[in-house]
């Protein structure tokens, strides 16, 4: 997949309903992102973000694209999205049927890649951008700096989000 063909098209997105950084803009955004990317890289299966909350280290579901799932709120440290949360890192799992601590959100999902996002303004985790392939060992090196730069452009949506 050529990432570097789709860079300036999500900046046209991000761009778009660039109104004030409200929670109403940054969730349009996000999930216009979210329903986007699921159509035009083929194994991204689920594409959605969970969102820190600023009291406590749980993440809520945030914008996404793809099959409903049960898991709307998990608590930093559990799972795979819960583990990127806490260590702050990239989590990145060839095959969920191996990974001790994986949520199954459906049988279907044979990879999954977590990336963080940090809040601008102090650095700590805003969310996180979660994403499910059906394809075993789906991601490898060009997903993950592909996403490390979208997470960097999408932190004050994310931010904006948090509460």
């Amino acid at each position: 997949m050529d990432f570097s063909r789709l860079e300036t098209e999500i900046d046209g997105i991000l761009a778009n309903s660039n109104r004030a950084l409200t929670k109403g803009g940054a969730r349009e955004r996000l999930q216009a992102l979210c329903d986007w990317m699921r159509e035009r890289v083929p194994h991204y299966d689920w594409f959605g973000f969970y969102v820190a909350r600023k009291s406590e280290p749980l993440l809520d579901l945030g914008p996404f694209a793809g099959e409903q799932t049960e898991h709307v709120l998990i608590p930093f440290g559990r799972g795979i999205c819960g583990q990127a949360a806490q260590s702050r890192e990239i989590f990145l799992v060839d095959d969920v049927s191996a990974a001790s601590n994986y949520l199954a959100c459906s049988l279907k999902v044979k990879s999954e890649i977590v990336v963080p996002v940090m809040e601008p303004a102090s650095g700590e985790v805003a969310g996180e951008i979660d994403i499910d392939s059906h394809t075993v060992a789906a991601f490898g090196s060009e997903d993950r700096a592909f996403l490390e730069e979208l997470a960097a452009k999408v932190a004050a949506d994310v931010a904006a989000l948090r509460r």
